[in-house]
């Protein structure tokens, strides 16, 4: 039985997400800048048409484009709106393989009879939903494979840039060989251009060609990816859609300051908050860490760092801060001139196979269940609802 493939992706997710906190910036031009603005990674289909490059750096296009507005990235909220969308796909169906932050393949054969409708109508559900629950817009390829279902999805996307308003677009069994002779094999997801230059050498330039190619001369020039890659483009599976993901083995997070720092208590508020978000993603995965590691990076790039095992395993930051200024006072140095810090939970483990230990009394218990609360909070109304700074150390009295 074929399978039935879908690729959700989100339109401008970074965008989407920003005009979702200010709705004055839907139908203008908009472009969100990667970490310290660097350079831009996503744009509104507005500052597209205007010219705006993927990737462009911010220092040249803030002179060229005048009438585009520029934001800072804000990733720990996209993430939580990630979060929402991916959660939602959970209720069509629980084979979902999440891609990317705004992107996830959906297996959905078979589950016409369970919604009683075709699978044309479920993509277009799907879309609606997220859009009047989450409020992104999404795009959805349909077809017979994960690489037909990305093919699909970008065809939405090109009928979207000409101000067609197709969100979804499906690729079905007789369509093939038409679209595969109106794709270029380097549009095709997966073929680089070192292997888009070799074929164009054998005057292979559509997908259609390369599907039309003896498997004998595909594996020879490309193995068996290639052949993997001739199968999908007929619609045969290959690559199924991967539904349970395995635990990581660490959790980390770094970013660095807005300015050069000095200020202890700074660089220790900082680093609380990715304590925080490491922990939180650690409860939400159901693990605890047995082993922490901060990392102190110094203006020149020099990096300081220690790690230490605990006792008890555990994802809460009401202990695991308390490790970390342990750690802090040994690597901060007066004086010095940091660029960042860093946080990474290791040594992880499910928390239901966490055994009690002796040192677990009922002050752990309740930090845990303060993590948690904290955890409702920000789920209600949103991050940064509560803060841990840190204390400042008060000089001794000269006496």
């Amino acid at each position: 039985m074929k399978r039935v493939i879908a690729l959700v992706d989100c339109n401008n997710f970074f965008v989407s997400c920003e005009r979702l906190l200010k709705p004055e910036l839907i139908d203008k031009p908009v472009c969100v800048l990667s970490n310290n603005d660097g350079c831009v990674v996503s744009r509104s289909n507005e500052a597209k048409r205007m010219g705006v490059e993927m990737g462009a750096p911010y220092f040249i296009v803030k002179n060229q484009f005048k009438k585009v507005i520029f934001l800072s990235g804000n990733l720990p909220f996209y993430c939580e709106i990630s979060k929402r969308v991916m959660d939602k796909l959970y209720d069509f169906t629980p084979d979902v393989e999440i891609y990317s932050i705004d992107e996830a393949f959906l297996d959905l054969t078979g589950l016409r009879k369970t919604f009683n409708c075709s699978y044309e109508e479920l993509v277009e559900k799907i879309v609606k939903d997220i859009k009047n629950e989450i409020g992104i817009d999404v795009s959805v390829g349909l077809s017979y494979s994960k690489v037909l279902a990305k093919l699909a999805n970008d065809k939405a996307k090109a009928l979207q840039k000409i101000k067609i308003d197709k969100k979804t677009y499906k690729i079905g069994y007789r369509q093939i060989q038409e679209e595969l002779k109106s794709t270029l094999i380097s549009e095709v997801w997966g073929v680089g251009k070192n292997t888009t230059a070799l074929l164009k050498k054998h005057l292979i330039q559509s997908a259609w060609d390369f599907v039309s190619q003896e498997d004998v001369w595909i594996k020879k020039n490309l193995g068996k990816i290639g052949l993997d890659l001739k199968q999908e483009l007929l619609g045969n599976i290959i690559n199924p859609v991967q539904g349970v993901s395995s635990a990581p083995k660490s959790v980390s997070r770094s970013e660095s300051f807005k300015e050069f720092q000095t200020d202890k208590n700074y660089i220790q508020e900082q680093l609380n908050n990715h304590i925080h978000k490491v922990c939180k993603k650690l409860r939400n995965e159901n693990l605890v860490t047995g082993c922490i590691l901060v990392m102190l990076r110094t203006k020149d790039f020099q990096v300081f760092d220690m790690k230490i095992n605990l006792i008890s395993p555990t994802n809460t930051e009401f202990e695991l801060i308390n490790h970390s200024k342990e750690i802090l006072d040994k690597l901060y140095q007066k004086g010095i001139i940091y660029r960042s810090v860093g946080f990474c939970a290791m040594k992880l483990t499910a928390a239901k196979t966490q055994q009690i230990s002796l040192f677990d009394g009922d002050d752990n218990l309740k930090k845990q269940e303060l993590s948690k609360s904290w955890d409702k909070l920000e789920e209600k109304y949103g991050r940064g609802i509560v803060t841990l700074g840190a204390k400042k150390e008060k000089e001794k009295s000269k006496k």
